[in-house]
């Protein structure tokens, strides 16, 4: 049986994600309407991509009874008072990152979505690429021995004023960046916080990060040394050291199509979809779609792959991480 998606948004990343679930299996998945505030914008929207209903509000879509599960794809200010919305109206939720602003909305995201009995998880599509599987098998064989260093840097140039160096849209790089290098982190060291965050950081004049230094330590002599920029492209490898060799992520290791373990290369081709994607390898967010399918209908209120627990971790450290470098939270 295809399970129901509304899309709150119309977005690029929202596009992406269609496109991307359009490679999957007819019969699969099936999106029954798309909400946006803009009426015109969601009725081109719902044309590009066949979806029967569109509407004007995101109250509409909630009250609507054929859809099963909503994505939230719009602009992280919105999530915490969209996702409350949804799991109110007993609407399970997949919602883009960074989940929330602060560590305080998503605790409360996550309690709400457990005592509404509905399945609720943080789009971290990383975790669900073919590649990321094989690292999981890598690192469980024990391959490289133990673990010592996580080193992960996610760069992207952005122009000043753009919404990831905007405060009041959300920006800086470690809500935007920062989850996709902290969940590498915490794949490997598992989801607990570390014993020390040590962070340096460039705020700029709206009052969001531009770029961070990090290091993180962790029991048993690991570190992690992790970085975000919106200043440069730089190189978006990251390595997984241990005692008898390393794991390397091939740029980009947030969405990675290949990976390198000790002298084995192993590449993962992505299929083409209908539609042009705006964002690099973004036919990979379809393992995300199929792995939130499973969890549903196997009864699962969140993913083993990407619990509750590590968006709690993740967006703490965060918190620590704005702090540290003078970034207000609210």
């Amino acid at each position: 049986m295809a399970l129901r998606w509304g899309v709150a948004c119309a977005g690029q990343i929202c596009h992406d994600f269609l496109t991307a679930m359009g490679t999957l299996p007819a019969g699969d998945h099936q999106v029954v309407a798309v909400a946006a505030r803009d009426m015109q914008r969601a009725k081109d929207f719902a044309a590009l991509h066949k979806i029967p209903v569109a509407y004007a509000s995101y109250e509409e879509l909630a009250a609507n009874k054929d859809v099963e599960i909503v994505y939230i794809g719009s602009v992280c200010t919105n999530h915490y008072e969209m996702a409350t919305m949804f799991l109110q109206h007993g609407k399970h939720v997949l919602c883009e990152k960074p989940l929330t602003l602060s560590s305080r909305d998503t605790i409360a995201l996550v309690e709400l979505a457990k005592s509404k009995r509905r399945f609720f998880m943080e789009a971290v599509w990383s975790r669900f690429f073919p590649a990321y599987e094989y690292i999981r098998e890598q690192l469980a064989s024990g391959a490289i021995g133990d673990i010592v260093q996580v080193n992960a840097n996610m760069t992207i140039h952005f122009p000043e004023g753009s919404r990831v160096r905007t405060k009041s849209q959300g920006g800086g790089t470690v809500l935007d960046f920062g989850v996709y290098v902290l969940q590498l982190v915490l794949m490997v060291f598992g989801p607990r916080m570390p014993l020390e965050v040590r962070a340096v950081g460039h705020v700029n004049n709206t009052g969001c990060d531009d770029a961070t230094a990090v290091v993180l330590k962790y029991p048993g002599n690991r570190t992690a040394m992790v970085g975000t920029s919106a200043l440069a492209d730089m190189n978006n490898d990251a390595v997984i050291w241990g005692t008898k060799g390393f794991i390397k992520i091939v740029d980009p290791f947030w969405c990675p199509t290949k990976v390198v373990s000790g002298n084995e290369t192993k590449e993962f081709p992505l299929p083409p979809g209908a539609h042009p994607y705006f964002n690099r390898n973004s036919s990979g967010l379809r393992f995300e779609a199929d792995e939130v399918k499973r969890c549903i209908r196997q009864g699962l209120l969140e993913c083993p792959k990407m619990m509750h627990e590590e968006s709690i971790t993740i967006a703490k450290i965060q918190d620590e991480i704005r702090k540290q470098i003078g970034v207000s939270i609210k």
